[in-house]
């Protein structure tokens, strides 16, 4: 699967700011964040949809900052939402903080509490088995790749199940499971790149449910460029001597 170009974004090393109208006067809301996380991807598209004004904080995860160690002292991780002063930690959970704060834009998860519930499942389903498995597909080799390889096909299979016909994971409008799944897709390309396989020739209606969601400014515009992925991950590998 050749790589599908996004709009180009400019990031500042330090932060930038994101123009979109927040529901409360005043709010002071920044994501801590790094460029290439799939995770706050996430968290990107979720303000996206619910159109709110941010600022953007990029972290050096090699010289982790101050303020990323005050506002995540426990696992000292991105993405981070500070919302007042408040920080809110780990990605699923800040997408949901996120719906319910403001909630009167582009409800992310059903009101429905079994809906709810399945939602929570495949987003943890997604968490559990995409991160782990594409991460040992580019930082493994020979059977253990092929063994990481054949899982992560069949974990986009079931969800490829799960989807269905339906245009989204939810019913007919962007939602959680979606937030969830859809930053992965740029790694796609890393993926299959350095595993020499393709995804697309296994999975292609989950391919075609990712490029129809790109259709969407909000995903668009929070996805990063394949290829500068790709760059990403080769200079992972050549860090921790993998090339």
């Amino acid at each position: 699967m050749r790589p599908q170009p996004l709009e180009s974004k400019k990031r500042s090393d330090t932060s930038s700011i994101f123009l979109f109208t927040s529901r409360m006067a005043g709010d002071q809301i920044t994501l801590l964040d790094l460029w290439a996380s799939p995770f706050g991807m996430r968290v990107r598209i979720a303000l996206a949809e619910k159109g709110v004004k941010y600022e953007y904080s990029e972290q050096d995860l090699w010289n982790k900052g101050a303020l990323l160690l005050q506002m995540n002292p426990v696992h000292k991780k991105i993405p981070v939402l500070v919302h007042n002063g408040k920080p809110v930690c780990e990605s699923l959970i800040i997408v949901q903080y996120i719906d319910e704060v403001w909630k009167e834009k582009a409800p992310l998860l059903s009101s429905d509490p079994y809906q709810r519930a399945q939602s929570r499942f495949w987003a943890d389903f997604v968490d559990k088995k995409l991160y782990e498995l594409g991460k040992k597909i580019y930082t493994t080799k020979g059977e253990d790749q092929e063994a990481a390889k054949k899982d992560f096909i069949d974990s986009l299979k079931l969800l490829e199940g799960e989807l269905g016909d339906k245009p989204y994971f939810g019913g007919e409008t962007l939602g959680y499971v979606d937030v969830a799944l859809l930053p992965f897709y740029c790694w796609f390309y890393a993926y299959e790149t350095i595993g020499n396989f393709n995804i697309e020739a296994d999975c292609p209606k989950l391919i075609a449910y990712c490029k129809r969601c790109l259709e969407k400014e909000s995903v668009s515009k929070s996805l990063e460029d394949p290829q500068k992925v790709f760059d990403f991950v080769v200079m992972l590998r050549k860090k921790f001597g993998l090339e």
